[in-house]
């Protein structure tokens, strides 16, 4: 890979389409559409180009990126002048990431086949939030990640409160105001860590304060409160209970096509902080919190799946579901070993996959019946008997059926935890049971309960839309039948997490 400022040219490619798509009228529904698919491969294809060449034996240290970016203060005095580069680089977790992020892209650009309006801004905000989360994770150091991170707000914001469903700015606002707050709280932190040591560089910071054994940079309390206090603002984002309502009214409100990279990506940005800035910056203190993190993955996982289980709406039961299957990160995290952390990092992807085929296939009942009511969509296996397959496939993906990666991810996090805390293990397995009742008693209803109305006329699936099908049931598969791919390339992350915990 030697093509200059190749995470640069990945990461900022789909402004490309933007600036194609401000060219188009914006009555051209059919090309808008097809400009804000294609903008979405250039990122595709490198990103895939970076991972099998990584998985091939080359060093991802070849794509770093480092310029000069702002500086200020007193050049002459030592300890007055600040600098912040422009820094992009990425390891095998945030590869893993940027992959999952472009695939979800332009599956969720398939999707948006469904928008009915405007669709030269739905397209130009969606390709700046791709921006955004691309940018997430190839960034080096935090402030850049900050930048990133309030690119993909705005757009989500906009995307949600436009082309969402009846209450779709009252989720907008929710959306905004949780994640701002969030935002403020994780810029509190950045700002005194950058204020104290001078960088922001992430490599450079756990090296400061893993060194900082006599607390001159700073004492065990205030690493404790930072700590806290990232937890809480990724913790607004994965969500915890008790600061996941906002999050219910994302998954219901927005558009499938919205909800696909929210639920897909958007969530996991939380995951993705709390494990590379919260356990890689604070290992100590993180494992100090362990039985704490692990307590209140058993409380997501129980409660989400308690609330799935009395929902009607099918939409509901995938936001409880989001915040029941989040739980299983924080159980694999909790556990402080590699088979835990590695499982957390598993499900973030599995959930990432499973969850946007689920609300793909939301959307395409939903375009054809204009409800995702539980009782009224009775009877599907009759009327769209290969939708009602896909949807059972991912149902059961979603519960952990061997030989698909919802059962990788929660085995590994459930071994985790089993070594470490074996009665906390086993209440938390009840949620397993209890995903497997919700999601069952969901699927079947919607697939052979009785039917409220008429499918005739009623097409199942067609044309483009196999390709996103297809593409995240085979990937599901994959991982579940071949862990190795994504077990491979987290080897070198999983080896720096564990030394960073003395693992």
């Amino acid at each position: 890979m030697n093509i200059a400022y190749f995470l640069s040219i990945l990461v900022f490619s789909p402004l490309v389409g933007v600036l194609v798509l401000s060219l188009i009228p914006n009555t051209k529904e059919s090309v808008i559409k097809t400009v804000g698919f294609l903008a979405t491969l250039p990122a595709l294809i490198l990103s895939l180009v970076a991972f099998f060449q990584y998985r091939a034996g080359v060093s991802l240290a070849d794509i770093s990126e480092n310029v000069r970016w702002v500086q200020f203060g007193d050049p002459n005095r030592l300890g007055d002048l600040f600098s912040i580069n422009y820094e992009l680089g990425v390891d095998g977790f945030s590869l893993i990431m940027i992959v999952l992020t472009a695939i979800l892209s332009t599956l969720a650009a398939i999707a948006s086949m469904y928008i009915k309006k405007e669709w030269k801004g739905y397209f130009m905000l969606f390709l700046l939030l791709e921006v955004g989360m691309l940018g997430v994770f190839a960034a080096e150091n935090l402030i850049l990640f900050f930048i990133f991170f309030e690119i993909t707000l705005i757009p989500t914001f906009f995307l949600i409160g436009k082309w969402g469903y009846f209450e779709k700015e009252r989720a907008a606002f929710s959306f905004l105001i949780y994640n701002g707050l969030g935002s403020a709280v994780l810029l509190i932190v950045i700002m005194v860590l950058f204020s104290r040591t001078g960088t922001s560089n992430i490599d450079a910071l756990m090296a400061i304060l893993h060194a900082d054994v006599n607390h001159a940079v700073f004492s065990e309390g205030t690493k404790m409160g930072l700590l806290i206090a990232l937890l809480i603002a990724f913790g607004v984002k994965l969500p915890i209970f008790p600061l996941h309502s906002w999050m219910v009214r994302v998954h219901v409100q927005a558009s499938p096509s919205v909800v696909m990279l929210h639920a897909g990506i958007l969530l996991k940005i939380g995951a993705y902080g709390i494990i590379r800035f919260g356990m890689g910056i604070f290992p100590e203190q993180f494992q100090e919190l362990a039985v704490l993190i692990a307590v209140l993955g058993v409380v997501n996982l129980l409660y989400g799946a308690f609330l799935a289980l009395i929902q009607t709406d099918f939409k509901m039961v995938l936001a409880y579901s989001s915040i029941s299957h989040m739980g299983i990160v924080l159980i694999g995290l909790g556990a402080m070993n590699e088979a835990g952390i590695q499982g957390a990092i598993f499900q973030v992807v599995s959930h990432g996959l499973i969850a946007a085929l689920l609300f793909f296939l939301v959307g395409v009942f939903y375009e054809r019946l204009d409800t995702s009511i539980i009782q009224n969509l009775g009877g599907l296996a009759k009327g769209m008997p290969v939708t009602a397959g896909f949807l059972l496939a991912g149902a059961m993906a979603s519960l952990g059926m061997p030989g698909m990666s919802g059962f990788v991810s929660e085995f590994m996090a459930f071994l985790g935890l089993f070594k470490e805390m074996p009665v906390l293990a086993a209440v938390g397995a009840l949620g397993i049971i209890l995903t497997a009742v919700y999601l069952l008693r969901a699927v079947l209803g919607i697939t052979y309960g009785k039917a409220h109305r008429e499918f005739a006329g009623v097409t199942d699936l067609r044309g483009r839309e196999w390709v996103p099908a297809l593409v995240l049931l085979a990937i599901i598969v994959l991982i579940g039948v071949y862990p190795s791919v994504l077990s491979e390339p987290l080897t070198s992350t999983l080896e720096t997490i564990m030394l960073g915990i003395g693992g």
